[in-house]
């Protein structure tokens, strides 16, 4: 659940944003050195200034970022629907791990998915997917970013091609052309990249006639739902584009089940128009597993809630972290989550329960998840979809600790998996429930999002001594 990714380079580095939605933290930041291995270095918005954690619902809250490098700063614009300060909001930061500033807000503009770039004289421009007068199309104006003021009023520079939903936009100088990339289709299976160019970063802009320059629609391609562009020059002068898209399993309609992630395409060019080609690099195995033992300093990035700030009820303790619990304004709960990655997988939650009640669960959204609920001596198996929460099985709890165990397995029902709640032992475990995987996928559940899989507290304290997420090779 990376989608909207943002590239910008400095020197040999290469630095990414993704948007986050309700999670708090919000905005994941990673660096690379080759654009295939990325390592988490921090969020961007840490704090209730930048990002009042627990107040937007599901698929709500901060949608797609900009991350851009200039004048020796990094520059940061998105846009949080919610807030009614003004959706578009723009921070900065001398490192990209942070700290980011406090937002400087946009209240004038509408709209969602806004760009930085900076013309030849130096003066930023906005632009940015607008929802004015009933039209979603591409506006821009010229911003005056120290003083946090509009220097004039916005203006419609591309309507797109004709398909629905231009949005996503970004602006780049290559060469003397100016180049407008935008998405299209909608963020499902008709989603498309298109581009037009200029000689100014103000337009008139013109469609590249082989538009749209990159989609699978239609298409048997593993990967789905391709756009959502952002172009980046390597150090060698060949460039390349990060891009979101879904990986859909099971039977017709198929399901995708980590949300929209980011994906990896070389670009070359042809009579100053891009062209989109198979990246070359491969991603290395285990990238995605990790052991955390809660020893170091502080949470890890990968840590967060849609609910509270995890920094407002979990605690460090000798042995692991203690996670309390605490209300939300939108009742999503204020839990230790983490985005899930792979096809199939296992998570451990290695924890001691104390007095308390608490849920270990594969969560979607508020109203799709599937856990294992803790409390007076017994661990239930829980299923919850839509308005419909059913109790499938339970067992006694076993002597402190006790591994829950979380897994993705092979689909039994034409799904993308199945899923497996249970005890765990070692390397074997004490299923308590085997579930449709298809239940926990944006196919039923609408949405922007993906799976996480965490532990929250509905009463009292748990504490968590280690969590292990291992992707299983098939």
């Amino acid at each position: 659940m990376y989608p909207d990714p943002s590239v910008c380079r400095v020197g040999e580095d290469f630095y990414l944003a993704n948007s986050s939605f309700e999670y708090s933290p919000g905005i994941p930041i990673w660096h690379s050195r080759d654009l295939v291995s990325w390592r988490q270095i921090g969020n961007a918005l840490t704090r209730e200034e930048q990002f009042p954690a627990g107040r937007s619902p599901s698929s709500r809250g901060i949608y797609a970022p900009t991350l851009r490098h200039h004048g020796g700063r990094f520059w940061l614009i998105t846009t949080n629907i919610d807030d009614p300060r003004g959706g578009h909001q723009i921070y900065r930061a001398s490192d990209p791990a942070g700290p980011w500033s406090a937002p400087m807000c946009l209240t004038e503009l509408d709209g969602i998915d806004p760009d930085l770039a900076w013309d030849d004289e130096g003066t930023c421009l906005v632009t940015y997917c607008s929802w004015s007068e009933t039209e979603i199309c591409i506006r821009q104006v010229a911003f005056d970013p120290e003083q946090g003021v509009l220097l004039e009023q916005p203006r419609w520079i591309w309507h797109g091609t004709g398909l629905a939903h231009s949005e996503g936009p970004h602006l780049y100088r290559r060469g003397a052309w100016w180049y407008l990339v935008i998405a299209e289709g909608g963020t499902d299976r008709g989603h498309v990249v298109s581009v037009a160019r200029s000689r100014s970063p103000r337009g008139p802009f013109e469609d590249a006639a082989h538009n749209p320059v990159f989609t699978h629609r239609s298409t048997a391609h593993p990967v789905q739902n391709v756009g959502h562009a952002d172009l980046v020059e390597r150090p060698d002068g060949t460039w390349a584009a990060v891009y979101l898209g879904t990986r859909p399993r099971g039977r017709s309609p198929r399901f995708h089940v980590n949300g929209r992630e980011t994906f990896l395409a070389d670009v070359t060019w042809a009579d100053d128009w891009p062209r989109f080609e198979p990246a070359r690099g491969h991603v290395p195995t285990g990238q995605r597993d990790f052991e955390d033992d809660f020893c170091a300093p502080g949470l890890d990035p990968r840590w967060v809630s849609p609910g509270q700030r995890p920094d407002r009820f979990v605690h460090s303790a000798p042995e692991g972290v203690v996670v309390g619990h605490a209300l939300s304004e939108t009742g999503e709960p204020s839990g230790l989550f983490t985005r899930v990655g792979g096809d199939r997988w296992e998570a451990d939650f290695v924890v001691d329960p104390g007095e308390g009640a608490f849920t270990v669960a594969l969560r979607l959204d508020g109203a799709h998840w599937y856990g294992l609920h803790v409390a007076e001596g017994e661990v239930t198996a829980v299923a919850r979809i839509g308005q419909v929460r059913s109790v499938l099985g339970s067992r006694p709890l076993p002597d402190s600790p006790v591994t829950l165990r979380v897994r993705s397995t092979e689909p039994t029902w034409h799904g993308p998996d199945d899923i497996e709640l249970g005890i765990g032992h070692g390397t074997g475990m004490d299923v308590l429930a085997r579930l449709d995987g298809r239940y926990l996928s944006t196919e039923v559940a609408g949405g922007f999002t993906g799976r996480l899989v965490g532990v929250w507290a509905e009463s009292r304290e748990v504490l968590v001594r280690r969590v292990r997420f291992t992707e299983r090779r098939v």
